[in-house]
């Protein structure tokens, strides 16, 4: 830093003022901010979770509060209005804040009511990315990626990468209520370091489709329980140039889906059960998080969570406590799901492929497959009122 015109001492040149206060813009300063604030809420009665760092809960009675801090923008909720209208007079004694009210936009996110719940929907965002790609009269497709072709390697350099760059990292931020995008832009992530024109017009798809589909959310709906069940799926040796498997999970609170994931694996497996596997694993660390997470809440069901796989041979491995020699190149952090069957933490069970909601982070789907199971992930298009 550099003392600002009109400050400097002539007695002491090298002398710069010392900040009382952070600065907004500075590395420190959403440290500095978080830090006051995460001191306030605890000396106001709220607990800091554990599980997720930016969540603060306060109890009193059968009153509940949870209030989501995402750098300066706080979101709070509550079944207690009395309680609530109380802590906003906190906080803002404390601080300069402005109550929005019930949340319609927040971090880019609309929030629209439907009948019994609400529905996320990015619809702007998804107009600024057609508009930066001049896509926005492109014409629409039903799938973001193509089943007919796959990815092989290009010695066509596409000549704007930083445009590729760029709009492949928005469309990651769209996978945040468009989980149906999750492969197709995941699949677009690995060539950011030298994307070709083929990588080009694989993106040219996924936002052609995303024209098709500038209604769609993530619908939220009041379930009957809080039972947590998984699917999870690997798609075995996929991808055509390193031969490395593809897995995906679809976390569900009820009937509300909360987590979804696709990425490659980071080693090779050898077999399809192995896949399968590895692919148990990485589900089975999420839903720990969100049992740990709804345990801290005190909205935890006595219910052990179910994982659903497709492949027998997994579920079987998950289950024998017998360490198989076909296992034993397995990297020993993929095992500790048989300790969670174990204590009947949870239940890893057979599903058919047909039912196999996971399918659709793992490959390309036809049409009928794919809008089948886009349905069941609860990615609906919002009524024509909203």
């Amino acid at each position: 830093m550099r003392q600002p015109p009109g400050y400097e001492d002539p007695v002491h040149p090298d002398y710069v003022c010392h900040l009382q206060r952070s600065l907004y813009g500075l590395k420190q300063a959403p440290r500095a901010w978080f830090h006051r604030l995460h001191e306030f809420l605890l000396s106001t009665g709220f607990v800091a979770s554990k599980t997720d760092v930016s969540l603060f809960y306060y109890r009193s009675g059968d009153s509940r509060i949870y209030l989501l801090v995402y750098v300066d923008g706080i979101i709070m909720m509550g079944n207690d209005t009395a309680l609530l209208t109380t802590v906003l007079e906190r906080l803002s004694v404390a601080f300069k804040i402005r109550d929005l009210g019930t949340p319609t936009f927040f971090l880019g996110i609309e929030t629209v009511s439907v009948d019994g719940g609400l529905l996320l929907s990015q619809r702007r965002y998804m107009d600024d990315i057609l508009t930066r790609a001049g896509m926005v009269n492109c014409k629409p497709l039903s799938t973001p990626a193509a089943i007919t072709k796959a990815v092989s390697p290009s010695t066509d350099p596409y000549e704007n990468p930083t445009q590729y760059r760029r709009l492949a990292g928005a469309l990651q931020y769209l996978t945040i209520t468009r989980p149906d995008l999750s492969y197709a832009v995941n699949r677009l992530c690995q060539f950011m370091h030298a994307p070709t024109d083929e990588h080009w017009a694989m993106l040219k798809r996924v936002l052609r489709y995303v024209k098709g589909t500038l209604t769609y959310g993530l619908r939220l709906t009041a379930s009957p329980s809080a039972d947590v069940h998984a699917y999870s799926d690997s798609d075995w040796a996929g991808c055509p140039i390193d031969r490395k498997s593809t897995s995906g999970y679809a976390v569900f609170l009820g009937t509300n889906l909360v987590s979804w994931v696709s990425r490659k694996q980071r080693t090779v497996a050898r077999s399809s059960t192995e896949a399968e596997y590895k692919g148990l694993a990485d589900v089975a660390a999420e839903v720990t998080w969100v049992m740990s997470l709804l345990r801290e809440l005190g909205l935890q069901s006595s219910t052990p969570a179910t994982l659903w796989c497709d492949n027998l041979g997994a579920t079987y491995m998950c289950a024998n406590p017998v360490f198989h020699a076909r296992t034993k190149h397995v990297e020993i952090d993929y095992h500790f799901v048989r300790d969670k069957v174990s204590t009947i933490e949870f239940i890893v069970s057979f599903v058919s492929t047909r039912d196999q909601l996971a399918d659709v982070f793992t490959k390309p789907l036809a049409t009928t497959r794919f809008t089948a199971l886009r349905d069941k992930l609860n990615v609906v298009a919002s009524p024509p009122s909203a």
